[in-house]
């Protein structure tokens, strides 16, 4: 019988090296690990599970028990894998997307994500495309113009907007620190 296990935190491909190096060390087969979950062959003794979540914590991720923190970990692993982690930002409706994935109406997902978290969907989706704006725009590896077409910004005007509006600087202004401030995935 397989069971799944849903981590927190998990929001690159190291962080699932990171996992599964875990799992490997503590000799817990995995049959499929992607960002926020892990499959495996069978389930775990509670005693297993309790070194599992302790050998997690230490590495700086959670084992989720509840359901409705394990969805909105799921959530954030979907946003999070689309909007970094794909070559190009998606260019698909991202409500469309969760319903799809999760198979759950988004009004839901949305009051539930909002209820625990204090933020919509939408604001932290703005924010992670930020991040990734902050990216592009540090390494210097494409225009503005450029940026604001691969993450489906109507335009580089109302990307420099959103941007503003999140930093509280312009792209220009940003591009110009010597250290710009990148937040880690997982504290957005």
């Amino acid at each position: 019988m397989n069971a799944q296990l849903h981590i927190k935190n998990m929001v690159c491909p190291r962080c699932i090296t990171a996992v599964e190096r875990v799992f490997s060390t503590l000799n817990i087969p995995i049959e499929h690990i992607i960002l926020g979950k892990v499959e495996l062959k069978i389930g775990l003794e509670e005693v297993k599970k309790q070194n599992l979540s302790l050998a997690l914590k230490s590495e700086g991720f959670e084992l989720l028990e509840d359901q409705q923190t394990q969805l909105i970990s799921q959530i954030k692993s979907i946003l999070i894998h689309s909007i970094h982690h794909e070559k190009d930002a998606p260019k698909v409706n991202y409500s469309s997307l969760l319903s799809e994935k999760l198979k759950m109406e988004y009004t839901t997902l949305s009051k539930l994500f909002s209820s625990e978290l204090g933020i919509t969907i939408e604001r932290f989706i703005r924010k992670q495309k930020i991040e990734k704006v902050k990216e592009y725009l540090f390494y210097n590896q494409f225009s503005l113009s450029e940026v604001a077409f691969r993450m489906h910004y109507s335009s580089a005007a109302h990307l420099s907007s959103q941007f503003k509006q999140e930093t509280g600087m312009t792209p220009t202004a940003f591009k110009k620190i010597q250290k710009p401030g990148h937040q880690p995935l997982d504290s957005i």
